[in-house]
């Protein structure tokens, strides 16, 4: 990704997270009692430097590396440019198989009796199979990519594997820097403004 915008853009997320430090100082100093805390303040830095690997090390983020990875996988298979030709249709064939195998699989996890990814109460949200429908997802596009690109052709090893993941990751390394800075602003004004 190569948008000329977007080191601005992030140098002004940088620049919005600065005057948020700024300003809830000034408002903390005019007005104690509003209830504003100061992340200047001593207890505003202990919790900025304390909980900064925490409040941004959320699911959001992982969520976010595994859909990453997934898109590098499908990007790099093959099936994108599918061509018709016989090893990409044997290959897709066995993708689309794998797939209802896979569907099956979560439709059973959900919907037996007593099923292992429902809640306590028996419902779908919340419940552990909501809490990791992403990851499912996630893998469900990886996995079905990568047998698509062995049996297809793109990939000839691990290795190409391994790279179609890395490949993910590095086409979406902005987001992950868009990531931070925005969930640093989020989480310093929840700090900030704890009525709100």
């Amino acid at each position: 990704m190569r948008n000329k915008y977007l080191p601005h853009i992030a140098f002004l997320l940088f620049a919005a997270q600065l005057l948020l430090m700024l300003v809830s100082w000034l408002l903390a100093a005019a007005n104690p009692a509003s209830g504003v805390r100061s992340l200047l303040s001593s207890e505003g830095l202990r919790w900025f430097l304390g909980h900064f690997s925490d409040v941004l090390g959320t699911p959001v983020l992982l969520c976010l590396l595994l859909l990453l990875m997934a898109y590098g996988s499908l990007k790099n298979c093959g099936i994108l440019q599918f061509k018709s030709s016989y090893r990409q249709s044997r290959a897709l064939i066995i993708t689309l198989l794998l797939f209802v195998v896979y569907v099956g699989v979560i439709v059973l996890l959900v919907m037996i009796p007593h099923a292992v990814l429902l809640s306590a109460t028996g419902s779908l949200w919340p419940s552990p199979f909501s809490a990791a429908a992403v990851p499912m997802f996630a893998f469900g596009v990886t996995l079905l990519s990568t047998v698509y690109g062995y049996v297809a052709g793109s990939y000839r090893n691990m290795s190409d594997v391994y790279q179609s993941l890395i490949d993910g990751i590095r086409c979406g390394a902005p987001w992950l820097l868009f990531y931070v800075l925005l969930g640093q602003i989020y989480y310093s004004l929840q700090f900030i403004l704890p009525d709100v």
